[in-house]
């Protein structure tokens, strides 16, 4: 950490560099859920960002259910060859989170592959800054794949489930 005596850093510019302002940002970002902030004034511009790690997840032990829970998908093949094209309507991700196929460790999955679904119900519920959102079969039909692990980090789009065409 730089001597607070020490003159502050100069810019190609000529501009000097507020440590306090830097100082009163990173302040900000610990006191808040932000991950990132940034100010702008004139050509100079000071951002300040933090990594964030993601905290451990918590496993059950569980007795065997009569079903399995559908495994984590697949790497895709480094063959294009062997690429098959899955037939269906994609429901995707509204955000970015974590995706939970059950309610809770101890209840069943929402859905399997095979299962009939009605619009509305919930396919899987992704987590977003601890608030969990039930995630909606946009239409009536049948589950083909599920393209997503239990507890799997997810983006926004990306595919959850494939529902038959």
């Amino acid at each position: 950490m730089a001597d607070p005596k020490t003159p502050a850093p100069r810019l190609k510019n000529d501009a000097e560099i507020d440590t306090t302002l830097v100082r009163q940002l990173a302040d900000i970002l610990n006191d808040t859920s932000l991950t990132e902030i940034e100010v702008e004034r004139g050509e100079l511009r000071i951002r300040v960002a933090r990594e964030i790690t993601a905290a451990p997840v918590m496993q059950y032990a569980a007795a065997p259910m009569a079903h399995a829970a559908p495994a984590a998908p697949a790497s895709m093949p480094s063959d294009p060859a062997t690429i098959v094209a899955k037939q269906g309507e994609e429901v995707k991700s509204p955000m970015v989170g974590t995706v939970y196929l059950q309610a809770s460790p101890e209840a069943p999955p929402f859905i399997s592959v095979g299962d009939k679904v009605k619009k509305g119900q919930t396919l899987l519920i992704v987590e977003a800054m601890k608030t969990m959102n039930p995630i909606q079969a946009p239409r009536d039909g049948v589950v083909v794949e599920v393209l997503v692990g239990d507890a799997q980090p997810v983006e926004f789009g990306e595919a959850l489930v494939l529902l038959e065409a």
